[in-house]
């Protein structure tokens, strides 16, 4: 596939992200209405989306995507913690400012430009199951890793307590309870039991009314990443650039020497580099705020690796096509 081809297929997504950057620049939407696009996108709809992409897969091809699952947790959780540690050794950040450094460049906006950059180019349908394993492993693992750990720094700099240190266990139990209970995580889940154990296939009635709500993610998700970006303040600082750096180039191309190494299929490798190489996500954002950590420079690194993203993806896409 050419870089015209590639380029040709990303102007509509890029079109729809500069509909909602508009609408968010402008005001049309603020804070607190974004909140019930994302809402929509990822408690309702994507989570539909994924629910009948996988309980409409044989058990067989769920298997099959074993090496691509270890891919992704050594390209997305491996990745975080050695971009966690050598920034805990390499800089003047405290724990709690390295977690959220690290999470920033490491989480992905997979479910928002995932289906349609994705879709685009292998179907709808072929994309379910590498998107519903990204949710399990972003949602279960790596949001609730950084809470902790961020608990745990923020606890740590406070007190020494024997108190303190007991609550984390709560903490800890919280945030794997959160992290599962999140429909991006539980949904994809329970469809892989409903297959994998009872070998579920959802019935044609099902899928057409889940597909009612589905459906409706491909454009409102670009839309919803659009208004996150205008209503977003851009601050230029090294740290907002070296976020948006490690997010945008060097992760994807860690990527593609694991999936290589792990020896995937072309549809697996192309697939497993794409999902991390999507700007970062406003989510890893709204963590770092609730931590009042690096707040500015992750706000302005999510929107410096979204710009970003219009110049590397279609290079990134056409170079492992």
């Amino acid at each position: 596939m050419s870089f015209g081809e590639i380029f040709i297929i990303l102007i509509p997504i890029f079109f729809v992200i500069l509909l909602g950057f508009i609408a968010g620049n402008r005001g049309i939407f603020n804070k607190e209405t974004s909140k019930g696009i994302n809402t929509l996108v990822t408690k309702i709809a994507l989570p539909a989306h994924l629910f009948v992409g996988i309980t409409t897969t044989s058990r067989q091809t769920i298997f099959d995507k074993a090496p691509f699952l270890g891919a992704l947790l050594i390209g997305v959780i491996g990745f975080f913690i050695v971009v966690l540690l050598v920034t805990k050794w390499t800089s003047r950040y405290d724990f709690v400012q390295s977690t959220m450094f690290s999470l920033n460049s490491t989480q992905p906006t997979f479910a928002f430009m995932g289906i349609p950059v994705m879709g685009s180019i292998f179907g709808a349908e072929a994309i379910a199951i590498p998107i519903a394993l990204m949710g399990i492993i972003v949602n279960a693992v790596l949001d609730p890793m950084s809470t902790i750990f961020g608990t745990v720094g923020t606890r740590n700099k406070n007190s020494q307590s024997d108190e303190n240190k007991e609550s984390i266990l709560k903490v800890t139990g919280k945030s794997i309870l959160h992290g599962l209970t999140e429909p991006l995580a539980c949904v994809p889940i329970i469809g892989l039991i409903l297959v994998l154990v009872f070998n579920f296939q959802l019935p044609e009635l099902g899928e057409k009314s889940l597909d009612q709500i589905g459906d409706v993610v491909s454009g409102v998700a670009l839309f919803a990443v659009g208004v996150t970006i205008g209503i977003n303040k851009i601050k230029l600082s090294l740290s907002a650039f070296s976020i948006a750096i490690l997010k945008a180039i060097v992760q994807p191309l860690a990527m593609v020497g694991i999936a290589y190494a792990l020896g995937l299929t072309h549809n697996d490798f192309v697939q497993a580099v794409l999902l991390v190489s999507f700007p970062g996500s406003a989510v890893a954002t709204m963590i770092a705020i609730r931590f009042k950590s690096l707040e500015t420079e992750v706000a302005s690194a999510f929107v410096i690796s979204a710009i970003l993203s219009i110049v590397t993806l279609p290079f990134l896409i056409t170079a492992i096509m």
